[in-house]
């Protein structure tokens, strides 16, 4: 069976994909930690690279001398190859974001994890992304407010500790090694978060009472088939990979971590949300409510279409953005674990912060204004909370 990123893809006109900070083989072989404590300092410094994107926004040909209020001239908008960015694969792929763009162009480029996403957000490359929320919050915190607004949800659970099968309680991961896609990512934080719950101490540079190894998700698959990696914290489809394709099992499945009394939603926790430079948004909000538009449906789309009609979309989508279609049990696992939504679940984003905080790739600050659902309420029918931390 093929499998999606396990090779590069034929880029579609005007896309790119990119695995920022990551080659195609590991740097370092499991459990050598090399260059994670220049990462995550980079994660929770100043960062020139965001103040950057606070003096120059979006790149000059589409922000330079364009009155506010203007459509763009292009749209950049990045995206994972994943599922749980099935609002992002099916938006692009059905056309549905490029037919409300109108006379904007639309480019996409593909990235791995959140904090390659935001790293081309902030320096200009692009304008608006799909991401998880910690890589998000994380940009807000460092550049004092002034980097990104999270405009709308996408996708909701989706993520889960899948591990070997003879591993059957947090007890048993004392000196174990596990992977999450890149540090400072959602689940990176959450894995982090989880195993200081569980009384366990990690540190960026992969020491600690569990080592965790940032590994791009293909190579987390693959190290863990040849049985140097013990488990991963993984969104799909990669936790659903790993289980029907390399033998692992669930040890947590994240949705049952949250009980709703944060959100209303029982189970539901935010894995995928849309984003856009603020500079962006502030030159060209016509621009960032035709990608609502879009986005929304995009999501209608995936709410209302039978699972077989789901499931050639994505795969012809993942097909085109990351390399490779699924096999039918991997997608249809992935899909029964996701709920697509635009609600970005606000009432959970203090916790996740918190999460970062414990994680040590973030500080703690205050995430108030981190919201701007303004454009979102406008072009939906139902209007969507910002739990007191921004514009609704």
């Amino acid at each position: 069976m093929a499998n999606p990123q396990d090779k590069n893809p034929q880029n579609q006109q005007g896309s790119t994909r990119i695995v920022a900070g990551q080659p195609a083989k590991p740097k370092r072989p499991v459990g050598v930690k090399i260059g994670i404590a220049a990462a995550v300092l980079a994660l929770i410094g100043g960062g020139a690279a965001v103040a950057s994107s606070v003096n120059a926004g979006a790149p000059a040909a589409t922000q330079e001398g364009a009155p506010a209020g203007n459509p763009a001239t292009e749209l950049k908008l990045g995206y994972f190859g994943n599922v749980t960015h099935a609002p992002a694969l099916v938006g692009v792929s059905k056309g549905f974001i490029k037919d409300e763009l109108g006379s904007t162009k639309l480019s996409t480029q593909v990235f791995n994890a959140g904090p390659a996403a935001i790293e081309a957000l902030n320096a200009g490359a692009i304008d608006a992304t799909y991401i998880g929320p910690n890589p998000a919050i994380n940009s807000f915190v460092k550049s004092q407010g002034q980097s990104v607004n999270i405009i709308a949800g996408a996708a909701a659970g989706g993520a889960q500790l899948v591990v070997k099968p003879e591993i059957t309680s947090a007890a048993d991961l004392k000196g174990k090694t596990l992977a999450s896609p890149q540090l400072g990512g959602t689940q990176d934080v959450a894995l982090r978060a989880w195993l200081s719950s569980q009384g366990y101490k990690t540190n960026v540079d992969g020491s600690g009472d569990v080592a965790i190894n940032p590994t791009e998700n293909a190579q987390t698959l693959k190290l863990f088939q040849d049985g140097k990696l013990d488990g991963a914290w993984l969104p799909e489809p990669w936790a659903s990979r790993l289980v029907l394709n390399a033998g692992a099992k669930v040890l947590v499945d994240e949705k049952d971590l949250w009980d709703g009394s944060l959100s209303g939603k029982p189970g539901e926790f935010p894995t995928t949300i849309l984003i856009v430079n603020r500079k962006f948004a502030a030159d060209h909000p016509d621009t960032v409510k035709a990608l609502l538009k879009g986005h929304a449906k995009s999501v209608e789309w995936l709410n209302s279409a039978s699972a077989a009609d789901k499931a050639t979309v994505i795969n012809a989508a993942l097909k085109e953005a990351a390399g490779a279609e699924l096999s039918a049990d991997v997608i249809d696992r992935s899909l029964k674990n996701i709920v697509f939504t635009v609600d970005p679940l606000a009432g959970t984003y203090q916790k996740l912060l918190a999460d970062g905080v414990t994680a040590g790739t973030t500080k703690q600050a205050d995430i108030n204004g981190i919201f701007d659902l303004r454009a979102l309420n406008s072009v939906s029918n139902v209007k969507t909370s910002a739990a007191g931390l921004g514009q609704e």
